[in-house]
């Protein structure tokens, strides 16, 4: 499955037993760095993971995804919780500059956008960004290399931005261990 093709997400997200699974590891291992509070944003949702984790610590927070069945789904679980999710085409309508303290994208990848989100952090403002390299070990990232970072690329898109943590092992070592076929980076907007 391709990460374009709606029908076949809209299919798989429609299941009334599929849950959202754990948060991105970027986020998980890094959510030491997340501030406070503040408005948050996690970009191309899915079933809102990363998301339910922000707002349950407490961000106001906006999940945004192309595909109706995996909002209708995040919407059943927002009950309580400062969390509003929404269908949005996001290349077609990017975040606006300057809106969010804490932008999360996993998973996703549009080189288009990069400049976007970089633009709609606020001073001060963290991206959390995994998403999946064309060096891989095995078959589990997309087939399609467009959907795939070169070596070192999340570094370039986001070179504006202050490297906080940077994540990228490829084909070395043992290959059972570690973080495999991702990339993962979190970094700073200072301005």
């Amino acid at each position: 499955m391709e990460p374009r093709d709606t029908d076949c997400w809209n299919a798989r997200y429609g299941n009334k037993g599929a849950l959202p699974g754990a948060a991105a590891e970027v986020l998980a291992e890094n959510g030491h760095l997340l501030p406070a509070h503040g408005c948050a944003l996690d970009l191309a949702c899915g079933l809102g993971a990363n998301a339910l984790l922000l707002a349950r610590r407490g961000f106001d927070t906006y999940a945004w995804d192309s595909v109706q069945a995996a909002i209708a789904r995040l919407q059943e679980l927002t009950a309580g919780l400062l969390l509003h999710p929404e269908v949005r085409d996001v290349v077609r309508h990017p975040p606006e500059p300057r809106r969010f303290d804490v932008i999360v994208v996993s998973r996703f990848l549009d080189r288009s956008l990069a400049s976007h989100l970089a633009a709609a952090l606020r001073p001060g403002g963290l991206l959390f960004y995994q998403t999946f390299t064309r060096t891989r070990v095995d078959a589990s990232a997309p087939g399609n290399p467009d959907f795939r970072l070169a070596d070192g690329e999340l570094l370039r898109l986001f070179g504006t931005l202050q490297l906080r943590v940077y994540r990228e092992e490829g084909a070395l070592g043992d290959l059972t261990r570690g973080l495999r076929n991702q990339a993962m980076l979190v970094a700073q907007r200072h301005d």
